[in-house]
C-alpha cells in the first residue's frame, strides 16, 4: 500500500500518533543479515507504519537499498519506503532504479536531491540528470502516475543551501505541488523550531502530513558529529546536560531516550500525528521510546501477523503459523486465490513450494544459538530445550520464529507436561467458544468492528515423537470421535483418520455485516505434501547446521530427523472438548522409554 493511504486509514480509525523507522544499508553481508534480524524484531515488537532505507550518494548502495527495501516489503510485516537521490545519477540510472523498485514490489519512494559527493563542496546536477527533488517528484508522477507513494524532505531549520527559510519553504511547497504525498523532516532538537516550521507550512498552503524526524541521542561523540554535519541548532541546556555525563555512555543513551520522549509528547499535544525515528540501525533506544509513549498496538487483526503487500490475505494454514517468513517465501508467487482460500491444496493457484536452502548463519549467530540451545547429546537434552522455551528461559526454537502467543499461556501446563514425556510441541492453540474479539489473549478481528465480534477456535497440538509412541497415541485418539489426527515421518509413512481432501477451519470469527471469517485452516494435503517436509528439514537445516559434522549433537538431530513422527491432533468439539484430559490419557498410554 501507499503510505499516504495507510496514514489516512490510521487517522480514520483514530490510531494516532503513528511512527516509522529509518535504516541504512550496512557495508558487509554479515551486517545486512544482522540488520534484517533487527528489523524483524522491531517490526514484531512495535508494528511501525513503515520503514525506509537510505540511498548512498550516486547510488553507491543502490543494490543493497533496493534489496533491503524489497525484503522489508515482502517479509518483515511492515511497508517499505525506498530513498532515491539525484547525486551523480543520470536520468537513465534513475529510471532503472525506479523500474527495479516497481518489479520488486516497492510502492513508496522518498524523493531527495541528495548531498554533494565526498570531496565536492557544492552540489551540482550530473550531466543528463535532474536538478531538484521537485524534478524527481514530477518525473515519477509523469511516468508512473499514482503507482508510487512519494515522500519528500522538509528542513525545520532551513536547508543548508537555502538563501532563507522563506525561500526553502517555497521550494518545499513546489515539491508538494509536484505530487508529493507527505513530508518527513530532517532531525532537530529545538521543538519550537519544528512547531514554527509546521505552522508556516500550513500558512502557505501545504496541507499534506508533515512527519517530524526524531533522532535519539545514542552517544556523545556521535551526536556532535551528526549535529555538526547537519548544522543542527542544539539548545544550550541540552549541550550543558550532555557535557556533564559525556563520559558515561549509558547515561548519555538514557538522556537521549528521555529527551526524545519529551519531544514526542510535546508534539503530540500540539497535534502532530506521527513520528519518524532515525534508528542509526540500533534498536534499544527506539524500542524504549515507543513503549514509554504507549503507542504499541497489541490487538490482532488476525490470529497471525499481517504482512505488507498481502494485507488482504484471508486464510492461512496453521502448519506455518509460527514460521511466517518461511510461509511467505513459499507462497510469494501465488497471486490468484479463489475466495482468498490460501493453503487449500485444491486451489488451481496452489503450487509446489520452492525448496528452502540451508540457513546461512553468521559466526555470531551460531554462537548465540549454541548459547540458547547448548549442545544436546541425548533425547533428554532435546526435550529439556523445548521445556525451557515454554518456561521462558530461552526466547526461540528452530520452529518458532516469533515469541509465544499470549493464548499459549492457557495451555502452557499441558504443553510442558507433553514435552516432559518426549512429545515435542511446535504449534498449538486452546479451544475458544465465543470469546469477545477484544479478549486480551485470544481476540482478533477487523478493527472497525472489534467491539461487536466473537471468536472461536478448535484446540489442536502439533508435535514430534519417537516412533515407539505412534501406535499407543493412535490407539487413544481412535477412541474419541471428535478428534482428527495426522501423523507422518520423513520417509512418508502416513497415518490419519481424515479423508482425502479434508480442510478444517481451525479458527473463525463472527462480526456484524460480514460473512463468517475463517483465518486459519488445517489442510490434509498441505500437511503431508509440504509442511511435513519443511518441519522435518528444520532439524537439519536450522538446528544441526550450527554443529560440526561429526559432533554428537549433529548425529543426534540427524537420528531424530530420520526416525521421529510429526503429529497434528485436533479436538473438533470446541464447546465440550477437553484437550488436557485427552492428552492425560495419551501420556498414560505411552510405553516406558527406560
Amino acid at each position: 500500500m501507499k503510505i499516504i493511504d495507510l496514514i489516512s486509514e490510521r487517522k480514520k480509525e483514530g490510531h494516532i500518533p503513528f511512527y516509522s523507522f529509518e535504516y541504512f544499508p550496512p557495508k558487509t553481508e554479515e551486517g545486512i543479515i544482522n540488520l534484517k534480524s533487527r528489523i524483524e524484531r522491531m517490526v514484531h515488537q512495535l508494528n511501525p507504519l513503515f520503514a525506509d532505507v537510505t540511498w548512498g550518494a550516486g547510488g553507491s548502495t543502490s543494490t543493497e537499498t533496493i534489496n533491503i527495501s524489497s525484503w522489508i516489503e515482502r517479509y518483515s510485516g511492515t511497508e517499505a519506503m525506498m530513498h532515491l537521490t539525484l547525486t551523480n545519477m543520470t536520468l537513465e540510472q534513475i529510471d532503472t532504479a525506479i523500474e527495479e523498485a516497481k518489479e520488486k514490489g516497492i510502492k513508496n519512494i522518498l524523493a531527495l536531491r541528495g548531498d554533494p559527493p565526498r570531496g565536492q563542496e557544492a552540489w551540482r546536477p550530473p550531466e543528463g540528470g535532474l536538478h531538484y527533488a521537485s524534478d524527481l517528484v514530477r518525473h515519477i508522477k509523469e511516468k508512473y502516475g499514482d503507482y508510487f507513494g512519494i515522500a519528500v524532505a522538509g528542513y525545520p531549520e532551513g536547508h543548508v543551501d537555502a538563501t532563507s527559510k522563506e525561500d526553502d519553504l517555497s521550494h518545499l511547497k513546489e515539491k508538494v505541488d509536484a505530487g508529493a504525498d507527505l513530508i518527513i523532516t530532517q532531525l532537530f532538537y529545538d521543538d519550537d523550531v519544528f512547531i514554527d516550521f509546521y505552522q508556516k507550512c500550513r500558512e502557505i498552503g501545504i496541507a499534506c502530513p508533515i512527519i517530524p524526524g526524531i533522532m535519539p541521542i545514542q552517544s556523545y561523540q556521535g551526536f556532535h558529529r551528526m549535529t555538526t554535519f547537519c548544522k543542527t541548532k542544539v539548545p544550550q541546556q541540552i549541550l550543558d546536560d550532555l557535557e556533564a555525563i559525556k563520559e558515561d555512555e549509558d547515561e548519555v543513551k538514557k538522556y537521549g531516550i528521555n529527551l526524545a520522549i519529551k519531544t514526542c509528547k510535546k508534539l503530540a499535544e500540539y497535534g502532530i500525528e506521527g513520528f519518524h525515528f532515525y534508528t542509526l540501525n540500533l534498536e534499544r533506544s527506539v524500542i524504549a521510546i515507543v513503549n514509554e509513549l504507549g503507542l504499541v498496538e497489541t490487538e490482532r487483526e488476525a490470529p497471525w501477523r499481517k504482512v505488507a503487500g498481502r494485507r488482504d490475505e484471508g486464510v492461512r494454514p496453521i502448519h506455518w503459523g509460527n514460521r511466517p517468513k518461511s510461509y511467505i517465501e513459499r507462497t510469494l508467487a501465488w497471486d490468484d486465490y479463489p475466495n482468498w482460500r490460501w493453503g487449500d491444496a485444491r486451489s488451481p493457484a496452489f503450487g509446489a513450494p520452492h525448496p528452502l536452502s540451508t540457513r546461512n548463519y553468521t559466526i555470531a549467530q551460531i554462537k548465540d544459538l549454541r548459547k540458547k540451545w547448548g549442545s544436546p547429546e541425548t533425547e533428554e537434552d532435546v526435550k529439556n530445550i523445548f521445556v525451557r522455551f515454554l518456561q521462558g528461559e530461552i526466547n526461540r526454537l528452530p520452529w518458532l520464529e516469533e515469541e509465544l502467543e499470549k493464548e499459549t499461556i492457557l495451555i502452557q501446563n499441558l504443553l510442558v507436561e507433553m514435552n516432559n514425556h518426549n512429545l515435542l510441541t511446535i504449534t498449538s492453540q486452546p479451544q475458544v467458544n465465543g470469546a469477545l474479539s477484544t479478549d486480551a489473549k485470544v481476540g482478533w478481528g477487523p478493527k472497525s468492528q472489534k467491539l461487536n465480534g466473537y471468536v472461536y477456535q478448535r484446540a489442536f497440538v502439533e508435535f514430534f515423537c519417537p516412533p515407539s509412541f505412534v501406535d499407543a497415541i493412535i490407539s487413544v485418539l481412535d477412541k474419541h470421535s471428535s478428534v482428527s489426527y495426522m501423523a507422518a515421518n520423513i520417509a512418508g509413512d502416513f497415518k490419519t483418520n481424515m479423508e482425502e481432501g479434508t480442510v478444517i477451519a481451525a479458527t473463525w470469527g463472527v462480526f456484524p455485516n460480514r460473512e463468517i471469517l475463517q483465518p486459519t485452516i488445517v489442510d490434509r494435503e498441505v500437511f503431508y505434501k509440504w509442511w511435513r517436509q519443511e518441519a522435518f528439514a528444520v532439524w537439519l537445516d536450522e538446528w544441526a547446521v550450527i554443529y560440526e559434522d561429526e559432533s554428537p549433537s549433529k548425529q543426534l538431530l540427524r537420528s531424530i530427523y530420520d526416525s521421529y513422527y510429526l503429529f497434528n491432533v485436533i479436538e473438533n468439539d470446541y464447546i465440550g472438548g477437553n484437550i488436557d484430559s485427552l492428552f492425560e490419557e495419551v501420556l498414560t498410554a505411552l510405553p516406558s522409554r527406560n
